[in-house]
């Protein structure tokens, strides 16, 4: 069976109350987040000289740049195309009709606001740009009006819709950790994202959204970039089957439990809505344990794009920038250019997730 119909067959026979549950094929798919899933808002907000995911060799798989942050697909763009909706487009384009969907997502987007991170002696390098959560969520509800009208067509049309919430909480912790501030002090940072996250969800439902999907963040432990960054002379700071910073994953693991927590208790709260935790975590550390099964042959701690060192990451040099390289065959890579992921790996997470929580319930 193939994997759409395998997940449209789940979805059709799962639901958290029988009574309330109406099968129907899914319609349109609406997403936020951050570089992980922009398909393009970044570089329509930014001049062209910052333009670096318009530029080859990003989008080199895909066949041209399209201002994702890869060699090609994204996860979100695997999940579209299982529902048979078309790729969604990015709200900042000329597109005119998102009746099948909207991707509000923005590369460098954090959950909380950036004032929270000022206040905290901290930089963010899109400070200049309004493309956190909250933002995401105005630009969706001035997008509304146009999609339904009344009470009822807007509950007929977003109860047959996937509301997909980014993998917010990276960039939360990346930057302090680029930063070089306390783990301590960013673990700190974890509640205050878990409730933004959850508050954001539960605008979502007040709009009519009745399934979720509410990504957890991955093993940041094991991206090339804080590998090269952050490394240690310590042996006992990785982990011996993955060569993972420890520290680092388990503040990805801390994040990823109050979430799943937090989706818990709004579960229960909302018993008619389908709220889906996808454990992007556990897809990835899988394939970092044995990367070879999933037939990444150059390892998964290792840029495909990049320059020089153990991890072919250098600051100076990231991949776009002149000096750097893009390997001969991403599909060999887990990482494309040490924080984000090659079309391949996400096509290996978007698997685990359309047959994990896509095709069942939480």
């Amino acid at each position: 069976m193939k994997l759409s119909l395998l997940l449209l067959l789940l979805l059709v026979l799962s639901c958290f109350n029988t009574s309330n549950c109406i099968p129907h094929r899914l319609t349109s798919i609406f997403s936020f987040g951050n570089s992980f899933a922009d398909t393009g808002n970044f570089d329509n907000l930014v001049p062209p000289t910052q333009r670096t995911a318009s530029r080859l060799p990003y989008g080199v798989t895909f066949g041209y740049p399209t201002g994702r942050f890869s060699d090609g697909r994204l996860i979100i763009d695997f999940i579209a195309e299982a529902f048979g909706v078309p790729l969604l487009p990015p709200f900042f384009s000329t597109t005119k009709s998102f009746r099948r969907g909207a991707n509000f997502a923005v590369a460098g987007a954090t959950t909380l606001d950036i004032p929270f991170f000022q206040r905290r002696g901290l930089f963010v390098n899109t400070s200049t740009l309004n493309i956190s959560l909250s933002y995401q969520l105005r630009w969706f509800e001035e997008l509304k009006p146009s999609l339904c009208k009344t009470i009822q067509e807007c509950r007929d049309y977003f109860s047959k819709s996937l509301f997909v919430l980014g993998e917010f909480g990276v960039n939360d912790l990346n930057y302090p950790i680029y930063a070089g501030k306390s783990l301590d002090e960013i673990r700190s940072y974890v509640p205050e994202v878990i409730k933004a996250i959850r508050r954001a969800t539960e605008r979502l439902i007040k709009h009519g959204a009745v399934n979720l999907l509410v990504p957890g963040i991955p093993p940041i432990g094991c991206f090339p970039f804080f590998l090269s960054t952050k490394g240690s002379a310590k042996k006992e700071d990785y982990d011996p089957r993955t060569g993972c910073l420890r520290e680092l994953n388990d503040l990805a693991r801390y994040h990823n439990r109050l979430l799943k927590k937090a989706l818990l208790q709004l579960q229960n709260k909302h018993k008619k809505r389908r709220l889906m935790y996808a454990d992007y975590y556990g897809a990835v550390i899988g394939i970092a344990h044995s990367p070879e099964h999933f037939g990444f042959s150059n390892g998964a701690l290792r840029a495909c794009c990049g320059k020089d060192g153990p991890y072919n990451v250098n600051v100076n040099a990231t991949c776009g920038q002149p000096g750097s390289t893009a390997c001969k065959d991403p599909s060999t890579y887990v990482s494309w250019d040490g924080i984000h992921f090659t079309q391949a790996a996400y096509h290996c997470i978007a698997a685990d997730i359309l047959e994990g929580p896509l095709g069942r319930l939480h």
